[in-house]
């Protein structure tokens, strides 16, 4: 006996983002030597989905700043000073979608939006792509996105960094954010 075919799940909609099945990374180079891997834990977001032309979607998104985590308690700490995310003084970031256009193969999308860190906002381009829909077996429908950006840490500036005495800083400009997604259908 073989498996019923998976019923077509409608995309148009409110979608709220599921914190608990969601990751917000990033990535930075450190000591011109190794990679920094963390994420924030605390997200938040709304996504309005329109099937019939994907490029009518929206997102806005939060991310408590304190949430930040490499697994590294005083890197930690020192991030979230006020050399870097200064959480004290700007407890979120946020991301409020501005426009959305096709990507370069099926099911990818560029998602252009406005990204605010330490109160200072600058336009960025996620990648997105659709990774599939379905039904939990808690009944809740879910829908799945992947998206990756670079963004310039001076551009929201965070300029601290330190020399190192062969050359090179401690820390990268250029930071890789990655995103997993799993958002629950709300209408």
């Amino acid at each position: 006996m073989t498996a019923p075919a998976p019923a077509a799940i409608n995309l148009t909609g409110t979608w709220t983002i599921d914190p608990a099945h969601t990751r917000i990374g990033f990535s930075a180079r450190h000591a011109m030597v190794t990679t920094v891997r963390g994420q924030f834990k605390d997200v938040e977001g709304v996504l309005q989905l329109d099937e019939a032309d994907p490029t009518a979607s929206s997102a806005s998104v939060t991310i408590q700043t304190d949430s930040f985590d490499t697994g590294v308690a005083d890197r930690d700490g020192h991030v979230k000073s006020a050399d870097l995310l200064d959480v004290a003084t700007y407890p979120t970031i946020t991301f409020v979608s501005t426009g959305a256009a096709a990507g370069k193969g099926e099911d990818e999308y560029v998602l252009t939006g406005e990204l605010t860190i330490r109160g200072v906002t600058s336009s960025v381009d996620l990648d997105v792509t659709f990774e599939g829909s379905s039904k939990d077996p808690f009944g809740n429908i879910r829908a799945g996105f992947t998206a990756t950006t670079t963004i310039s840490r001076k551009d929201f500036g965070i300029s601290f960094n330190a020399a190192l005495e062969t050359g090179g800083v401690l820390l990268s400009d250029k930071i890789k954010i990655e995103l997993d997604i799993s958002s629950i259908k709300s209408s």
